[in-house]
């Protein structure tokens, strides 16, 4: 039924394979590892090549890949569970020496491998031949709910209410009826508790005393009064400032009282040297007046910096590195405990103007290289996140093919055309001065280069390149290149057609063996239509 079964390293040490069928298998799996793996397209776990269907699971803890070809036509339902089968026995087998790093050894692993695949016939066998019946009315959990089970049973519950009480845990008491005031009194209509009548009554108390603004007159029953009552303070307390002495020092400073007739004032006491040379200094550093208010000012607002403080904690951390604190001591990260953390990633990235296909496969990229893995500590989980979008950026910003500018001048000059590159972006990215050095790097390697002002829209935009071109000329005189102009530029004023003056450049170049032509073009929105027609105009007329 299978064609092939390899188990390889992400090096690619192919360290076990099965084959079902004398054809050689190579450049199936070649391109599944060129066009899937390596592009790290995690969503796609099958690949179609030729009358092959190739499917693969990763297993990121021991960098491992598992493959599975068979032919396209059949209908194999049990592929994914016997994968997973197959990886789970491969490395709880070989867990040691993956671990130690010994996959140079030889795993044998063909009689697992050929009892999990009968197994898995086996049961695929039996599911074909017994479909699945959906399930009677009896056998579902509606038919459990009738009439008579949603009845309350009254002597079950009684019998509860006896346990809780006889373990100490009795149930709370009823409120009783409410009270009735008649001239000062208070009738209630049932015989609660006396704590449930002295609640009442003091909660009677309090409200007559908040309706009234002085408290009632009269007292309304005879509940006692709570300590907290009767321990009141008398008067304002009095402030005090910090750093600023015992209450031995307010009685020395405290001038309001009579004097006496040695001299000294009412209520000192006699202190001892040590405590009198105390006396008058404050402890610690002087505060200003501002600090002060400031200490104040806390003292009032803790509940405010209690919840700044907690806000603060919730907005600290790693950035987006953040959000994947909850994947830390999980077993295996799995996908589904990534989905909402990367949907909180993908919308953090389109926030921050990351185009939505570039945020996704970001996304998917992390997933393909945190799914598996085993997170001990934040910090690495940290590290993994920043390598797999360091990689996945690299790839995306890497080209199809090699550039190199030199090798494609050489090869355009061989050819006696000129090479032409054409500047194009934003306005003010950088375009003429990225031009002027790009310009300088050509002439450094021996190139004759032209530049073609075709920016006929900004003002200043010529005698910007101008002065340029005339710096470059000043590095490298004639006179050091047997008479020739390494750097020329190609004008004609404002308001012309851009592709024109580029088709009239370029002919220039090939007329006088230029080797390289630099087209400047004037700063564009990617949504302004008119501009951005006239950019390909100049594109389809010149091919640079």
């Amino acid at each position: 039924m299978l064609d092939l079964f390899t188990i390889f390293s992400k090096g690619g040490i192919v360290l076990w394979y099965f084959q079902g069928v004398n054809q050689v298998l190579t450049e199936p799996v070649n391109a599944l590892i060129k066009t899937v793996i390596l592009q790290e397209r995690g969503s796609v776990s099958s690949f179609q090549h030729g009358s092959l269907t190739l499917e693969y699971k990763l297993d990121n803890e021991f960098e491992l890949i598992f493959v599975v070809a068979y032919q396209k036509i059949l209908q194999l339902s049990y592929i994914d569970k016997f994968i997973d089968d197959v990886r789970r026995e491969f490395r709880d087998k070989y867990a040691q020496d993956l671990r130690d790093g010994n996959v140079m050894r030889d795993f044998d692993f063909t009689e697992e491998f050929q009892r999990l695949l009968k197994k898995a016939e086996a049961s695929a066998k039996n599911q074909a031949k017994q479909p699945r019946q959906m399930r009677t009315f009896e056998e579902s959990q509606k038919s459990q709910k009738s009439v008579a089970s949603l009845k309350v049973d009254k002597k079950k519950e009684k019998e509860k209410e006896n346990v809780g009480k006889k373990k100490g845990k009795a149930p709370p008491e009823p409120a009783p009826p409410a009270a009735v005031i008649n001239g000062g009194t208070v009738n209630t209509g049932g015989g609660g508790g006396g704590e449930g009548q002295d609640t009442i009554q003091r909660n009677r108390e309090e409200f007559f005393k908040k309706m009234t603004g002085k408290g009632s007159k009269k007292n309304i029953g005879t509940s006692p009064k709570p300590e907290k009552e009767k321990e009141k303070k008398k008067g304002k307390a009095p402030t005090k400032w910090a750093h600023g002495g015992s209450s031995k020092d307010a009685k020395i400073l405290d001038f309001s009282g009579d004097k006496e007739s040695n001299g000294t004032m009412a209520g000192e006491e006699d202190l001892g040297d040590t405590e009198r040379a105390w006396v008058g200094s404050m402890s610690g550093e002087l505060k200003s007046v501002g600090d002060l208010y400031e200490e104040e000012e806390e003292e009032e607002d803790d509940d405010e910096e209690e919840i700044q403080q907690k806000d603060s904690k919730k907005s600290s951390g790693f950035g987006v590195f953040n959000m994947f604190k909850g994947l830390v001591g999980q077993k295996t990260v799995t996908a589904e405990a990534m989905a909402p953390v990367l949907d909180k990633m993908k919308d953090h990235l389109i926030g921050k103007n990351v185009a939505a296909d570039i945020a996704d496969q970001l996304c998917t990229s992390v997933a393909t290289k945190l799914e598996g893995r085993v997170l001990g500590t934040f910090s690495g989980v940290t590290s993994t996140i920043r390598q797999a979008i360091r990689d996945s950026l690299v790839q995306i910003l890497t080209p199809k093919r090699r550039i190199d500018i030199l090798r494609d001048v050489m090869e355009a000059k061989s050819q006696n055309r000129p090479y032409t590159i054409t500047f194009c972006g934003v306005n003010g990215v950088g375009k003429s001065t990225n031009l002027a050095k790009i310009c300088f790097w050509l002439v450094e390697n021996g190139f004759r280069v032209l530049i073609a002002a075709c920016d006929t829209f900004r003002a200043g935009a010529v005698e910007q390149l101008r002065t340029h071109a005339r710096r470059m000329a000043a590095l490298h005189p004639p006179e050091h290149h047997s008479g020739v102009k390494m750097v020329q530029l190609y004008e004609k004023g404002y308001g012309k057609d851009a592709a024109g003056i580029a088709m009239e450049a370029i002919n220039f170049a090939r007329e006088q063996r230029i080797d390289v032509v630099l087209v400047d073009t004037a700063g564009r929105m990617q949504d302004n239509e008119p501009l951005m027609r006239a950019l390909s105009k100049l594109i389809k007329v010149n091919q640079p």
